[in-house]
């Protein structure tokens, strides 16, 4: 099996507000809006990891903050600056390897990003970098999916769809044996209208589920306090059923 995800989202992302509509990125901005006010983050520097075609980026933006995103696909952030203020700083970079101007009040990372570290080290080097550019006091706030809803929710089964210009074909299959979820993505995109011609382009992504324990095991290796972990979108414990998991950690 494949151990990367570096060419993921080429393709992909100018399909991918399309296929994504159905995130309610408002009440997503809401929510985390909430946990910053419950931190007294009010304004100052939020950076957004894996900030994709930057929706939230943007809606914190709008909210006050200044804000930087980061992505590692060059085609994400290209969209991302169709969509974004002026006022958003867009950096290319590995969140591994996170190298920023200065140091943020907070940072966000969410819809999965961090599940896309595909082993402890890189999760570990990931919050190493997290805490050496937050402020002290500043806190990170990141949701992870969680095995349940790979394994009973997502599972081994094909999805598909289609839109008027372009169709979705995705092939899921959740190991057990590493509790990594792969699925491939082919996509059929109209660039030819007249003379019907559509393009096919395949990616294959992965992430994996983290046990709680062992992301607060290495938070705290890290040097980042868990201050809270709730069932997405609530200050609710989260559960076995648990579908997505929100972690706020906080540099102290």
């Amino acid at each position: 099996m494949e151990t990367d995800n570096s060419n993921i989202y080429s393709g992909f992302a100018y399909v991918y507000d399309s296929f994504m509509d159905n995130i309610p990125y408002k009440d997503w901005y809401n929510y985390i809006h909430g946990i910053l006010l419950d931190y007294n983050i009010k304004d100052g520097i939020i950076t957004e990891l894996a900030c994709g075609t930057g929706t939230i980026s943007a809606l914190l933006a709008e909210g006050g903050y200044d804000v930087t995103g980061v992505d590692i696909s060059s085609e994400m952030l290209e969209v991302a600056r169709s969509k974004c203020p002026d006022s958003v700083l867009l950096l290319q970079q590995d969140i591994r390897g996170l190298d920023l101007y200065g140091s943020s009040a907070a940072m966000v990372c969410v819809c999965d990003g961090m599940n896309y570290l595909l082993d402890e080290d890189s999760l570990y080097k990931t919050l190493c970098r997290v805490r050496m550019f937050l402020d002290h006091g500043g806190i990170f706030i990141f949701d992870m999916k969680t095995r349940y809803f790979y394994e009973n929710v997502l599972g081994s089964r094909v999805i598909a769809e289609n839109r008027e210009d372009s169709s979705l074909i995705w092939e899921n299959e959740f190991h057990n044996g590493t509790d990594i979820n792969e699925y491939l993505i082919t996509v059929y995109n109209l660039v030819d209208k007249e003379n019907d011609l559509f393009e096919r382009f395949d990616e294959l992504h992965m992430q994996r589920a983290y046990p709680v324990e062992k992301v607060k095991e290495l938070l705290n290796k890290a040097g980042l306090e868990t201050a809270a972990v709730y069932n997405a979108f609530t200050k609710e414990e989260p559960s076995g059923t648990s579908e997505r998991i929100y972690f706020v950690a906080k540099r102290v």
